[in-house]
């Protein structure tokens, strides 16, 4: 796979002569401002389809359903057409608990422009993994918000806002999977697992309450300053407390390895 990757990569386009560092920079600027611009676009457009959808736009027009709207007007499938509810409603609801967070009663407007107006730099892919657990990103998001606003370490700007949304979407995407349904047969074994699982499933705990003192765009280094007294307070290692949070933001066991395991 990796030569297979290096070779797309060699073949893509022609040869051409070799860019210089000012104009590498210059491309790959202009390909950033691409990919906001798509963002942008997936978030206005999960807006108006939920304004879309809750005035049941397809009825006057002669529509029986959603789908058959979407299909007829758009040209895009059954799937297609539930998936942008998804998005819709994964944004809304991620909307929502940023209008209702301390300090940001300024998003409140129900506006379809001014909801995707604070974009959050969010994927379609991103909102669609989430859709289903929307009660649980936006307890991280509220959570996350509240404790930064209460720590008056950060003010609570859009590119704050903007950096808690995607983490909080991050880390539920990447969370730790549940335990196997079916125990080993092996009682020791059995048991060493479970072990691990408790000690994996409160570290998690552990590193939420570090990310919600320490926001994850901090490096370990500024992370470190902020934790320290809290960890002294709370009777744990620095380099744990690090650990966890590093843990939390993974979901990968590794993080922990040479510290907590």
């Amino acid at each position: 796979m990796g030569t297979r990757d290096q070779d797309q990569d060699d073949v893509v386009e022609p040869a051409r002569p070799p860019l210089t560092a000012e104009q590498a920079r210059e491309v790959t600027a202009g390909l950033r401002e691409a990919m906001d611009d798509v963002r942008r676009t997936v978030a206005l457009l999960a807006a108006r389809v939920r304004a879309a959808h809750a005035a049941r736009v397809w009825t006057p027009l002669g529509y029986g359903s959603w789908e058959s709207y979407c299909a007829t007007e758009f040209d895009i499938s059954r799937a297609q057409a539930y998936r942008l509810l998804d998005v819709a409603r994964a944004l809304a609801a991620i909307h929502d608990a940023v209008a209702a967070g301390p300090g940001t009663s300024r998003t409140r407007d129900s506006d379809p422009a001014a909801a995707a107006a604070l974009d959050y730099g969010l994927s379609q892919r991103a909102l669609i993994a989430v859709s289903g657990r929307t009660d649980t990103v936006t307890q991280l998001i509220t959570r996350r918000l509240a404790a930064l606003a209460h720590s008056g370490l950060q003010a609570l700007d859009e590119p704050t806002v903007r950096a808690v949304v995607r983490q909080a979407v991050r880390d539920l995407r990447t969370a730790p999977p549940p335990p196997p349904a079916e125990p080993s047969a092996d009682p020791a074994l059995a048991e060493l697992r479970r072990v691990v699982d408790d000690l994996a499933a409160h570290t998690h705990q552990l590193g939420e309450l570090m990310l919600e003192v320490a926001p994850a765009y901090l490096s370990d280094t500024a992370a470190a300053d902020v934790l320290a007294p809290l960890c002294e307070q709370i009777g744990e290692n620095l380099d744990n407390g690090l650990a966890a949070r590093r843990y939390a933001m993974s979901g990968d066991l590794r993080a922990l390895h040479g510290t907590v395991l």
